[in-house]
């Protein structure tokens, strides 16, 4: 099977025509897409829309921006310890953003992934709506090829074959109050605060 890989360049080309795009991260391949198309990620994945995507960029500008600032100082200091990793924040955020990515809440889902493909292409694109490559309830995803056969008709970011990822979800925690925090999800990051 002949696998729809692109360079940096072209990837960014795609997502800027509004097409989603596979590319890797840390921990497993990512489908992701401007967030003003946002929408497009719930179909291909066969996705409950109340499951948000997380917004994932290269930056703490990029992704602190719609933060509410209670929040803030918090964030800064776990996204000092723990990013770029495996650790998805979520977060009180207001604007568009947060309506395209998690419909009729007010909190958003921010992430810096540690792979130097995903930090290359955020980047050059800036941030995006990602969740990960697979069938929502299905199995994740673990590779390039993978991906590939699952979505032949999206492209994914080259070339291949693409560093390991840990295979382990991000942990995903929610900001509560000032200097308190709680797990949604318990995955590769475990930060100590965190009840």
């Amino acid at each position: 099977m002949k696998i729809f890989q692109l360079n940096v360049i072209d990837i960014t080309n795609q997502l800027e025509r509004g097409s989603p795009v596979i590319f890797p991260t840390d921990t497993l391949p990512a489908l992701g897409i401007c967030p003003e198309h946002a929408h497009k990620l719930w179909e291909i994945k066969k996705r409950p829309s109340n499951k948000p995507l997380i917004l994932m960029g290269a930056s703490k500008e990029n992704l602190f921006e719609f933060v509410k600032s209670c929040a803030l100082g918090d964030a800064l200091a776990m996204a000092e310890k723990h990013w770029p990793g495996a650790l998805t924040m979520v977060l009180p955020a207001s604007g568009k953003i947060v309506e395209l990515l998690n419909p009729g809440s007010i909190t958003l889902g921010v992430r810096i992934p540690d792979h130097y493909l995903a930090i290359e292409l955020l980047n050059k694109i800036g941030p995006l709506a990602t969740t990960s490559a697979n069938i929502s309830g299905q199995s994740p995803i673990e590779d390039a090829e993978k991906a590939s056969k699952i979505f032949p008709e999206i492209p994914l970011l080259g070339p291949i074959p693409w560093p390991k990822p840990s295979g382990l979800a991000s942990s995903v925690i929610e900001w509560i109050e000032p200097k308190s925090w709680r797990f949604l999800r318990r995955g590769a990051v475990i930060p100590s605060n965190v009840i």
